[in-house]
């Protein structure tokens, strides 16, 4: 199983994303959480770059942090999935290792 990447970071703030999807194995799974969530939204400088990465990534992102911020699922860009916390779960556990972005 490929390598699950977690990005809690927002990408207006640190540049963690752009390495993570720069860097990231195709086939890779790619987790957006905490504030990192923005990046999931359509109409942002990042939409461009995320969309594009979907190509060779599994996109997915928490909707829980998505929720606590107050940002509606209507916005996320089509192919990224929304996650709950179980679900986040069961991807760390399917993943043969983590990567976390910081």
């Amino acid at each position: 199983m490929a390598m699950l990447h977690t990005v809690n970071k927002s990408p207006f703030e640190r540049g963690a994303l752009q390495s993570c999807l720069r860097l990231a194995a195709d086939g890779a799974t790619v987790l957006l959480l905490e504030d990192a969530v923005v990046a999931a939204l359509d109409g942002t400088e990042h939409a461009a770059a995320v969309r594009a990465a979907g190509a060779r990534l599994a996109l997915r992102v928490l909707g829980p942090d998505l929720a606590a911020r107050g940002l509606p699922q209507a916005r996320v860009l089509d192919g990224i999935e929304v996650i709950d916390y179980p679900q986040f779960v069961e991807l760390a556990a399917t993943h043969d290792s983590i990567h976390s972005w910081l």
